[in-house]
């Protein structure tokens, strides 16, 4: 499975394809901790074929110090992805994934407090607009806003906050390569949401269809098995800055689907503040070149 491609193809078709997640998520017929975990599932037996295939086997005795954190993060990532389905079931596609990439603002508001890093002007301003689009995709001030589609946008930001949270706790992991950090919290998330699921929902499988099963299996084995391995064997012959540029094509494919193929609803308004997180966010990850600084 090792793909000699262009690194910014990978990651271009990468982001391309996480982009149509939400269309496949609203034809599953199970619950959304039930798919977080049939999701889970998938993506690690596929990542475990491909890391047998290509020899790449972990060490477990270096990363034992790493376990405790790597266990956390897959927690984080399993309610990171029941909330995230929630949001897509409750509002529409661009809403929920607009606001799901506001977990890059949380980060750099909650950097300053666990790594004493300072903040400058321009991530100041850049958290400051961020949150301006925010507030303006949550329609506070819309008399017309679905209470339905505002319960489903706090659920992207919950799922905004989980998905910080992991990128936070993986800051602290170091000896552990990306592939294989990827296995081992999917590992965690299946522990995870296996009681979660046979407490609350349990096995509801016998509800799906034909057309539920297949995007299922395109959920978990192309979306997130095999588009991970892409995606992480992309950045590592990619700079962080243009990584974290080209990572914005997952937002821009959503909306476009959302409102220009499956014709949902976008306001004005919403769609100005998805300009405003998607623009600041970006900028906030430009860095001007040495030349110029």
């Amino acid at each position: 499975m090792k793909v000699s491609m262009d690194p910014r193809v990978k990651i271009i078709v990468s982001m391309t394809v996480f982009g149509t997640i939400g269309v496949f998520t609203r034809n599953i017929q199970v619950t959304s901790g039930e798919l977080a975990l049939y999701r889970a599932v998938l993506a690690a037996a596929l990542i475990s074929v491909y890391l047998a295939v290509t020899k790449q086997h972990i060490d477990f005795k270096t990363i034992k110090k790493e376990l405790p954190l790597l266990l956390l993060s897959g927690v984080a990532m399993g309610i990171n992805w029941i909330l995230l389905f929630q949001a897509y079931r409750y509002t529409t596609i661009s809403a929920a994934t607009l606001s799901y990439y506001f977990a890059p603002v949380i980060v750099t508001a909650v950097c300053p407090f666990l790594f004493k890093e300072k903040m400058t002007a321009k991530q100041i301003v850049c958290f400051i607009m961020s949150t301006v689009g925010i507030i303006m995709i949550t329609g506070i001030n819309d008399i017309g806003q679905s209470s339905r589609d505002f319960i489903g946008i706090m659920f992207g930001l919950g799922a905004a906050v989980f998905y910080a949270t992991v990128i936070l706790l993986n800051k602290f992991i170091k000896g552990v390569s990306g592939i294989h950090r990827t296995l081992l919290q999917f590992i965690a998330a299946i522990i995870t949401l296996t009681p979660y699921v046979a407490f609350t929902s349990g096995v509801t499988l016998y509800k799906m269809t034909t057309v539920g099963w297949i995007c299922l299996l395109v959920v978990g084995l192309i979306h997130t098995g095999i588009t991970y391995c892409l995606y992480f064997s992309s950045i590592e012959g990619l700079t962080g800055q243009k990584a974290a540029i080209l990572s914005y094509i997952d937002p821009l494919v959503a909306v476009i689907i959302s409102v220009f193929i499956l014709g949902e609803k976008m306001t004005l308004m919403q769609a100005a503040g998805g300009v405003l997180i998607l623009g600041f966010t970006l900028w906030n990850e430009i860095t001007p070149s040495k030349s110029k600084q």
